[in-house]
C-alpha cells in the first residue's frame, strides 16, 4: 500500500557491528526484541490468516489494524468481517479502527451516515477511526468541489469523535518526494513506486493540490480541533524533517504520530546527523507510535511496484521488517538498507523511550486495558 509505499526494501540485509555510545545496561540488544511488549500501530490485515497472529505472538507484538477506503483493497464491509474474525481469534493482541466512505459527502444526510458507521464499528471492538489522503486529493462533495480536511462540514463527525474519546488517525498529502523530480527523491523505494504509479506521482500532476497546501489545511484542521486526540500517520507527512516534525507537534500538543513505511526517510537524516535525530525522539518520546503499514492483501498477479515488494510469505516479511526497525532503533548496529541505497547505523536509543514508542505511548492513545 502507498500510504501505503512501505519505506523498508530489505532483501539481503548486510549487518556491521558499531560501538554503542550509551552503557550496554541502559539500551535494548538484538537479544532482546522477542521479550519485550511491543505494538504495532499501523498495519493493515486483509486476509484472515492466522499466520499473522501467530509471528505476532512469537515476536511480542500486538497489531492495530486499520481499514482504509482505498481502491486496491477489499471493500470496506469486507475489511471490517477480517478485522473483526481476527479481533475475536485474539481480542487482545489483535485491535482495528474503522473509516466512513466520503459518498455523498455535503448531502444533509452524510453526517448521520458517518456516525452510524462509525458506531457500528465501535460497538464491534474499534478503538479508532481512520481518514485517509483521499480526502484532499481525491475526494469531492456533491456539488463536485473537491474537500479537504479542515471543510467545517467534517465538524460534526469529530465532535462525535470527541465526546466519545475516540482517537483520530490521520493520513494526509504524501511523502514530500511525490512532488519531486526523480532524481531529487531522497528514497529509492519512493523512487520506485512513483515511477510505476504515474498517477499518484504529484510532480507530473501540477493541477493537482500542492503539498504545502494539503499539509496546512491538515494543520488548520488538528487547530480546529484542539480536544480531538489526532494520530497523523506517516509521521504526519512531515517524514523528511524532524526539525518540522517537532515544530508541528510543538504547536498541537493534542498530536501524535506514527512512523509507519517512513523509516527509510528517518534513516537518510540520521545518516547525516545521527544525534539530531536520536535527540528527536528523545525529545518527543511520549508523542511518537511504532508503526510499519504492513499489509497482508489476496494477491494480485496484475500488481505493479509494491514496496516492500509482495511476496507470498507474508509472516516472514512481518518478521524480516520488525527486526529490521528495532536494529535500527533499539541498538547501535548499522544494517543494509536497499530503499537508501546505503548502511544505516542504529539510534540506539534508551530502553525508557524504547518502551515509550514500541508499547506504551500506543496502549495509552487507544485507551486500552488490561
Amino acid at each position: 500500500m502507498r500510504g501505503i509505499a512501505k519505506s523498508l526494501l530489505l532483501t539481503g540485509v548486510a549487518l556491521v557491528t558499531m560501538a554503542a555510545a550509551p552503557q550496554a545496561s541502559e539500551t535494548y540488544t538484538e537479544a532482546d526484541f522477542a521479550h519485550v511488549a511491543k505494538f504495532d500501530a499501523h498495519v493493515h490485515a486483509n486476509v484472515d490468516d492466522p499466520r499473522f497472529l501467530e509471528v505476532a505472538r512469537r515476536d511480542g507484538f500486538e497489531l492495530l489494524s486499520i481499514n482504509v477506503d482505498y481502491p486496491d483493497f477489499p471493500p470496506l464491509a469486507e475489511q471490517a468481517k477480517i478485522a473483526e474474525s481476527m479481533r475475536a481469534a485474539d481480542p487482545l493482541r489483535f485491535h482495528f479502527a474503522t473509516t466512513f466512505g466520503m459518498e455523498g459527502f455535503g448531502t444533509p444526510e452524510w453526517t448521520a451516515r458517518a456516525e452510524h458507521s462509525i458506531d457500528t464499528a465501535l460497538a464491534r471492538g474499534a478503538v479508532a477511526v481512520k481518514v485517509w489522503k483521499n480526502i484532499g486529493m481525491v475526494a469531492k462533495d456533491a456539488g463536485g468541489e473537491r474537500v479537504f480536511l479542515d471543510d467545517p462540514r467534517f465538524d460534526d463527525v469529530m465532535a462525535h469523535l470527541e465526546k466519545r474519546r475516540i482517537p483520530l488517525i490521520a493520513h494526509q498529502a504524501e511523502p514530500k518526494n511525490c512532488w519531486l523530480p526523480l532524481d531529487q527523491m531522497t528514497t529509492e523505494n519512493d523512487r520506485s513506486y512513483f515511477r510505476a504509479h504515474p498517477e499518484y506521482y504529484m510532480y507530473l500532476h501540477p493541477e493537482e493540490p500542492s503539498y504545502e497546501t494539503l499539509i496546512a489545511a491538515r494543520d488548520r484542521f488538528v487547530a480546529r480541533h484542539p480536544g480531538l486526540a489526532i494520530d497523523g500517520a506517516h509521521m504526519g507527512s512531515l517524514e523528511w524533517s524532524v526539525d518540522e516534525l517537532g515544530h508541528f507537534l510543538d504547536a498541537h500538543p493534542n498530536a501524535v504520530v506514527d512512523l509507519a513505511a517512513r523509516m527509510s526517510n528517518l534513516q537518510v537524516q540520521s545518516n547525516a546527523d545521527l544525534e539530531k535525530v536520536r535527540g528527536f525522539f528523545v525529545k518527543y518520546q511520549d508523542r511518537i507510535l511504532y508503526g510499519t503499514d504492513l499489509t497482508d492483501s489476496p494477491p494480485d498477479p496484475a500488481a505493479r511496484a509494491q514496496n516492500p515488494p509482495a511476496t507470498d510469505d507474508f509472516p516472514r516479511e512481518a518478521d524480516a521488517v520488525w527486526r529490521a526497525d528495532w536494529r535500527y532503533l533499539a541498538t547501535p548496529l548499522s544494517q543494509r538498507v536497499d530503499a537508501i541505497e546505503a548502511d544505516a547505523r542504529g539510534l540506539n536509543l534508551p530502553k525508557p523511550v524504547i518502551d515509550k514508542i514500541y508499547w506504551q505511548n500506543a496502549r495509552r492513545f487507544f485507551h486500552l486495558k488490561g
